[in-house]
């Protein structure tokens, strides 16, 4: 089976390696790939904007299945064109990649359909959102509705910082995504993430994780597009899991389907584990970075076949099995991300990958034959191990390992669970 995978960074370097092992694989390319991806893949310099030119590509070399890792191209209609030419696609068509491009199109169909979630407003103006925030007052979460890398939620402690945020927005600061913005209560619980594959009638579950948004240990400063995460979340034990299933994706993929958006692709659900159980804060429509990264070090079966019964709409005859140790990844950033920062900077040593141990390119580039750092998030060094604390301290053994001077990281991945364990 010839396969092209779209995308260029971490979670695209896991799917490459994962997808690679399969016995099925023919000829696999990568679009524009990365220097960790070459290893698995033939990558090619394709303009994923221009989706005729990727139509043409897999007409030419025969391609059975397109990929898509990143949301950009899928809220942007890739999967639509592609499949318009009778390519088969994993990935949500435009109409259904809302779930993720719109934070209020998701918002108002957890309210059509009752999946639980925080009380939101939708604004297109400042005053009003303003005057929302001053009615229902800190802590309160402000968010550009459209995508913004990660970087459009600002979880506002006081009424100060919401009305910044609501400034910052309809400024331009995140450009088109700020047109728009949802201001939503404050959910009180433990934040954690849940995949789920959708062929647009039955759900596979997947894993769960848990990601650390914030740049600093403990949780501090601003958002990024995510330092680190582990698989599986110690929140989201089985009864947790079949709650989710039930009151939030299976209403989702029913509702989709009823509005005439049948969901394709990955359901990647973020969830806060209130008292009063799941709710939902937002769907992304693809696989999570760097989650996807830990569950492909704990996942045993073939990926392949699932992906390939998932774009043809039979993931009923499909199942996945899942290794029961614990992976941890954390991300290696650029000095001054998520801020302003420097590219072009060597990256002098890698560890050596093994069966339990791997180093995901994120952000790199091969310049005069030097690896450097190409981007804001670089390396995900990912490690597997029994639990939270021994998988932690295998990844950050490999770190010290890394020559990399403008490199640096949390030190704190998977405290809460790690705190857990000692407790």
């Amino acid at each position: 089976m010839h396969v092209l995978l779209i995308g260029s960074g971490g979670r695209e370097h896991a799917l490459a390696w994962k997808l690679a092992q399969s016995p099925e694989i023919g000829d696999f390319y990568a679009a524009p790939g990365n220097p960790g991806i070459a290893a698995h893949a033939v990558c090619v310099a394709l303009d994923v904007t221009d989706h005729a030119a990727v139509t043409a590509f897999c007409r030419e070399k025969a391609i059975d299945l397109v990929v898509v890792g990143p949301e950009a191209p899928l809220v942007a209609g890739l999967a639509d064109d592609l499949q318009a030419a009778g390519l088969k696609v994993f990935g949500p068509t435009k109409a259904a990649a809302q779930l993720e491009g719109s934070k209020g199109f998701t918002k108002d169909l957890c309210a059509r359909y009752n999946i639980p979630t925080g009380a939101y407003q939708r604004f297109d103006n400042a005053e009003a959102a303003k005057a929302y925030v001053h009615e229902i007052g800190a802590p309160i979460v402000i968010k550009a509705d459209g995508l913004a890398a990660g970087k459009g939620v600002t979880v506002a402690r006081t009424n100060d910082e919401a009305l910044a945020a609501i400034d910052d927005c309809f400024s331009g600061t995140f450009g088109a995504a700020g047109a728009e913005v949802v201001v939503e209560e404050f959910l009180v619980g433990e934040e954690a993430s849940f995949f789920c594959l959708s062929d647009g009638k039955h759900a596979l579950p997947l894993a769960t994780a848990q990601d650390h948004k914030a740049v600093g240990d403990g949780d501090t400063g601003p958002n990024t597009g995510g330092m680190g995460a582990y698989s599986p979340a110690p929140v989201m034990d089985a009864a947790m899991i079949e709650r989710t299933m039930k009151e939030i994706i299976e209403p989702t993929i029913r509702g989709m389907a009823e509005m005439g958006h049948p969901f394709q692709g990955v359901l990647y659900a973020g969830l806060m584990i209130t008292e009063k159980g799941p709710e939902l804060i937002e769907y992304n429509a693809r696989f999570g970075d760097p989650e996807c990264q830990v569950m492909m070090m704990r996942l045993k079966s073939d990926l392949l076949p699932i992906l390939v019964a998932c774009a043809e709409g039979r993931l009923d005859s499909v199942g996945a099995d899942w290794s029961e140790q614990t992976a941890l990844t954390v991300v290696m950033a650029t000095k001054g991300y998520p801020g302003a920062y420097r590219k072009g900077s060597e990256i002098k040593a890698l560890p050596a990958d093994d069966a339990t141990a791997r180093t995901f390119h994120a952000g790199t580039a091969i310049k005069d034959g030097k690896l450097v750092a190409n981007g804001g998030r670089v390396l995900n060094v990912t490690a597997l191990g029994p639990n939270v604390t021994e998988a932690q301290t295998r990844a950050y053994e490999l770190i010290e390992s890394i020559d990399w001077p403008e490199g640096f990281c949390r030190r704190d991945i998977g405290w809460r669970a790690v705190a857990r364990e000692e407790g």
